[in-house]
């Protein structure tokens, strides 16, 4: 059975490791570290930081909030 291409926020991540030059988990690590979990302020933080896109920045941040969401109804 052939892979199936990415959805959502994830569609996004090989352009982001291509663009900028880190692996997505390396940025997953850095959202995660910082004290501000409001979705808007971590995006705001990459684009000023880190100098990611608007779209790459939201891509990341939706995806490291639903899947901690995720891993939190889990437990």
């Amino acid at each position: 059975m052939p892979d199936r291409p990415a959805k959502g926020p994830a569609s996004y991540f090989p352009s982001i490791e291509k663009t900028y030059g880190r692996a997505v988990e390396e940025w997953f690590a850095l959202i995660r570290a910082q004290p501000e979990q409001k979705h808007m302020a971590l995006v705001s933080w990459l684009k000023e930081a880190h100098g990611l896109g608007h779209g790459h920045a939201n891509a990341l941040v939706a995806h490291v909030q639903a899947t901690d969401k995720r891993e939190a109804k889990k437990t």
